[in-house]
């Protein structure tokens, strides 16, 4: 019954209801609004005036929830007039603001009570609370603006989780545990990645060399899959006028969200949050002949998004978003083959990563077509040619109602990490709407103007997300040939520092990231600080290496240990760098 989705959602929900009557019961007067449930649980907002509430006090609304489940045996729902609902929720200022709206909307109102507790909510609850909401646990505290604007009240919202059964709501809260121990916010600081400064401002990550170092190597291997497919690398600026946007349609639909610059002569002009845009503008630059399609353009670029302050976190929510952003300017005709480079491109790029894909075949919803550009029959025709592909080349994929971009459908690709969540990594996006509204077109066979399409292309997508997903799948041990530092050289004691400086020095010079580790620690504590430092090997020289490199005379040796703590023994350097030089070259996860 738990891979139902709507009775997960119902218990969950439900769940809402038993936590804000305990809230209600032990902080009398406090005021609950809204408490739906969301992927993985469920929340309820309060209002609790001047009380604070923590973490610490979630055991003891916990242990109310508890006394008050036997009582609750069955919602009982009760449509209402809005006289009546004003009635019964006269002291509840968020009920009464949600209740006009429904009314004014013509929505019915319903009661519901399943056990001495009335609330103003729809249908969507368990038949059996008693039996069926045993199994839920509260999990964090934080702040959240009444409906979400920071220009209304900052309310206490209290998250928790709920399943079916004890045994997936274990299963769920391990999970979570792995998660707080792989959480790339802490992760990304142990390891020194990156960090964030106030004085900067929030969401506006600062990568240091080493984060740095792995978000370009991922950025070249990109590029160097793209070069193959005859991409060209493209820089446009990270401004633009207001009339650029208006023409491309993201003022209308994304104006909020825009950082806006005015000039001192009184322009108006935006922080990108986009580049496709400003990329049809090169495209557009001159006349271009059937034989010069496609036209690809690659650019990794920073865009800007104004998101509010309570919606940022860590590298999965920031205003400035790196994007491995590409368009590719093409006919019809030649939609296939571009697609399916495109897709040979992400398929080289997450196999390197050990990452499993599957395919998503993201559609706009027609009841809201308020929220797209473009008429019902180009975007059915769009849809259909991205369709038609996928069956084509025998894809294995599900359709996603509502998932399209404002502009086009998309071909998405999801992934799972190491602890089984999935997340929507590379895309593909077939634009009919922006080449229309640029009237980009190329000159055909017969001299005539045939219109274009556009296919948006990312294969990270947001590179500040990908760095979060990537951290937390790897717990940090990152890949070798991704790792900022891939070899830790350290000497027993100053009396093997001429050998260990041979060692490093011969690593570098094969091209391999090696730090050298001089400090006057014991050899134990060393090896502790780079195990948790995630440094793949430890090449360490004591007397047993000096002597055996000795004897050799041709030949440096070595004693090499990885993060595991699995110790490959006594080996010669030359053979240690042949090894670590094939697992990088290949790419090894």
């Amino acid at each position: 019954m738990s891979d139902n989705q709507e009775y997960l959602n119902n218990v969950r929900h439900s769940c809402a209801h038993l936590l804000a009557k305990a809230v209600k019961d032990l902080w009398p007067g406090t005021h609950n609004a809204i408490g739906p449930s969301i992927e993985n649980g469920f929340y309820q907002d309060f209002d609790f005036g001047d009380i604070k509430i923590s973490e610490a006090d979630l055991p003891m609304i916990e242990k109310r929830m508890h006394e008050l489940l036997p009582q609750w045996k069955e919602f009982v729902f009760n449509e209402v007039t809005p006289e009546k609902a004003r009635e019964l929720f006269k002291d509840n200022p968020y009920k009464l603001e949600l209740l006009e709206e429904f009314a004014q909307d013509g929505k019915k109102l319903l009661t519901n009570n399943p056990g001495d507790f009335l609330d103003l909510c729809k249908m969507g609850h368990v038949e059996k609370p008693s039996q069926e909401l045993q199994n839920f646990k509260l999990l964090s505290v934080a702040g959240a603006y009444w409906r979400g604007d920071e220009k209304n009240k900052m309310l206490t919202r209290i998250y928790g989780t709920a399943f079916p059964t004890a045994e997936e709501l274990e299963k769920h809260l391990h999970t979570l545990e792995e998660a707080r121990k792989r959480d790339h916010k802490i992760l990304g600081r142990q390891l020194g990645l990156f960090t964030f400064s106030d004085l900067v401002g929030a969401g506006l990550p600062l990568w240091t060399p080493k984060g740095t170092l792995i978000r370009t190597l991922l950025d070249d291997y990109i590029w160097s899959l793209r070069k193959e497919k005859g991409y060209q690398k493209v820089a446009i600026p990270h401004i633009t006028k207001k009339d650029l946007y208006e023409k491309s349609g993201h003022w209308e639909k994304f104006s909020d969200e825009l950082f806006k610059i005015q000039t001192r002569e009184g322009h108006l002009f935006a922080m990108k949050p986009m580049n496709c845009p400003h990329h049809t503008q090169i495209y557009a630059a001159e006349m271009r002949s059937y034989r010069d399609l496609p036209q690809r353009y690659a650019e990794t670029t920073m865009v800007y998004r104004d998101e509010q302050t309570g919606e940022l976190s860590g590298l999965s929510r920031v205003r400035c978003i790196t994007q491995d952003d590409a368009h590719v300017f093409c006919r019809v005709s030649q939609i296939e083959d571009e697609a399916l480079a495109i897709w040979d491109i992400v398929n080289h790029f997450y196999e390197a990563l050990n990452f499993p894909l599957k395919i998503r075949l993201s559609l706009h919803d027609p009841v809201g077509m308020d929220a797209y550009l473009g008429s019902e029959d180009q975007w059915q025709t769009a849809e259909e040619k991205l369709r038609t592909l996928l069956k084509k080349n025998g894809a294995d994929f599900y359709e996603g109602i509502g998932e399209a971009a404002f502009y086009g459908p998309k071909i998405d690709f999801i992934s799972h990490d190491s602890l089984g969540r999935e997340w929507q990594v590379a895309t593909m996006q077939l634009d009919i709407n922006m080449p229309e509204r640029f009237n980009l077109f190329c000159i055909n066979e017969s001299g005539e103007e045939e219109r274009i399409v556009m296919i948006h292309a990312a294969i990270m997508g947001s590179i500040e997300r990908f760095m979060s997903v990537l951290i937390e799948h790897y717990a940090g041990a990152f890949p070798t040939w991704l790792s900022p530092v891939q070899v830790a050289v350290i000497p027993i004691s100053e009396k093997h520092a001429d050998l260990a400086e041979k060692v490093h020095s011969q690593l570098q010079e094969a091209g391999i990231r090696a730090d050298l580790d001089s400090d006057n620690k014991t050899v134990s504590a060393k090896i502790r600080h780079h195990t948790l430092q995630k440094i793949p090997y430890m090449c360490i020289i004591g007397d047993t290496e000096a002597q055996k490199s000795a004897s050799d005379g041709a030949q440096l040796y070595v004693s090499v240990r990885t993060r595991e703590g699995v110790d490959q023994g006594l080996m010669s350097l030359s053979a240690f760098k042949d090894n670590i030089l094939y697992e990088i070259s290949n790419k090894k996860a």
